[in-house]
């Protein structure tokens, strides 16, 4: 299993982060989306003035059960800051591990 499937950027200029990696690596952009070679490699979150968050990059970890795999990470003393998403391509929580690190745990639909 590949160790991370999908990223969000999160970033409060998100030409400038476009402008960035597609000189750094050569990734295209569409919408919303990072891309290399016309697959989505990254999905672009703008931050708002209001917003405390900092501007990270979030891994998405493929796991082939979302509840299973988030009530471990708590057990381990990490802690979900965001409870289930289903999507159309799968599901996903938010964790953090006890540092305070986030990383997505995907179950793929």
């Amino acid at each position: 299993m590949r160790p991370f499937v999908f990223f969000d950027v999160r970033t409060s200029d998100v030409d400038g982060t476009k402008r960035f990696f597609g000189e750094l690596l050569g990734w295209e952009s569409s919408g919303a989306l990072l891309t290399d070679g016309g697959a989505p490699w990254a999905g672009l979150t703008e931050l708002g003035a209001d917003d405390d968050r900092a501007p990270q990059w979030l891994p998405y970890a493929p796991v082939s059960d979302v509840d299973a795999a988030a009530a471990k990470a708590v057990e381990l003393g990490g802690k979900v800051v965001r409870e289930r998403t289903d999507l159309p391509v799968g599901s996903l929580v938010v964790v953090t591990d006890p540092g305070g690190a986030a990383i997505v745990l995907f179950q793929a639909a």
